[in-house]
């Protein structure tokens, strides 16, 4: 598939729940969101059915996203089934790590390739003012778990906020001195209204490589195969890279080649654009596989050349993040 910008695209993020454990303050408000009814989700048999078509259509990679992916029950059956689809698409997951230590050995065995785990501080008062919630210890927990049945490489997002935890971005990039991690630094995105921190405290990510060259000489990543949105590095010696997401400063949109499903089943062709297609309504009316994939394609057409964020004319997202799945 490939859109109007002559872009392949060739990823499909999908968003199981938009339930969390958690309480990001970049994310959703202290006392949560009203979650979706279970009508108003989709089932999995939903899911593994568009993600057949999807498949069909040349998407090759797929992420399951949340809120949190792991609270949903029947997850590790999902990714099963979803591997079990004709073009065995390569399965990764974005994951808050909390449940992971119980869950990474059969994530594995039933398919999931490997894991990006979120984690904005490694201490543990600033993890509980973060997130709203305790936890830190599970979360590395979970880092081992992943690492120790080979869900790898293992990507750490981390979002570094101006005046929050900025001052961790050095401790950060050291973990990958010490073990084979990606650590990835993402510029804070406003994504949504009325959020915890403002776009004020958004770091750049020039910024953010000068801390990085605080800890030693940066010596750019040779990659095989696509490298994604980020710039990676890797330290002389080290086990472990890190990388910088330019996701506000410098845009990536150019190489842009995914798709998103939310929980409630709409397509969403941008992260940044209200533009949603609505494939649960159709689908639950008796929409055939040829309307269906109608539908995605439409949402493959409908993709914008760039995010606006920056421009006069950027609003913030009425869905928040936690909604959208990232």
């Amino acid at each position: 598939m490939k859109d109007q910008f002559n872009r392949q695209i060739d990823y499909l993020r999908i968003s199981v729940t938009d339930r969390c454990n958690l309480r990001c303050r970049y994310c959703m408000p202290e006392e949560g969101v009203g979650s979706l009814s279970h009508l108003d989700i989709l089932s999995f048999e939903e899911i593994l059915r568009l993600a057949r078509l999807a498949t069909g259509l040349g998407v090759r990679k797929i992420r399951l996203t949340g809120g949190e992916p792991l609270v949903r029950k029947g997850i590790v059956s999902l990714v099963r089934e979803l591997k079990a689809l004709p073009h065995s698409p390569d399965l990764v997951m974005t994951t808050n790590a909390l449940l992971l230590p119980a869950m990474a050995s059969e994530l594995k065995d039933a398919g999931l390739s490997r894991v990006n785990i979120s984690l904005d501080s490694l201490r543990e008062d600033r993890f509980e003012s973060i997130t709203r919630r305790s936890g830190l210890a599970r979360v590395l927990e979970g880092i081992d778990a992943a690492l120790a049945c080979g869900l790898t490489p293992l990507k750490i997002n981390m979002v570094p906020i101006l005046g929050v935890n900025d001052d961790e971005i050095v401790d950060f990039a050291r973990l990958s001195l010490e073990r084979p991690l990606e650590i990835r630094f993402i510029e804070f995105m406003p994504v949504g209204s009325s959020l915890g921190y403002g776009a004020g405290q958004r770091l750049p990510a020039e910024s953010i490589q000068k801390a990085l060259e605080q800890v030693g000489e940066l010596m750019p990543e040779q990659r095989s195969g696509p490298a994604g949105p980020a710039r990676m590095y890797r330290y002389p010696g080290a086990p472990g890279c890190v990388g910088v997401i330019p996701a506000v400063s410098d845009h990536f949109c150019g190489q842009c080649n995914r798709l998103r499903l939310t929980a409630d089943g709409q397509l969403r062709p941008c992260l940044f654009s209200e533009g949603e297609i609505d494939v649960r309504g159709p689908m639950r009316q008796g929409a055939s596989d040829e309307e269906l994939e109608a539908l995605l394609l439409e949402a493959v057409c409908s993709k914008p050349d760039r995010h606006k964020i920056g421009q006069k004319d950027f609003e913030p997202s009425r869905r928040p993040m936690h909604g959208i799945g990232g």
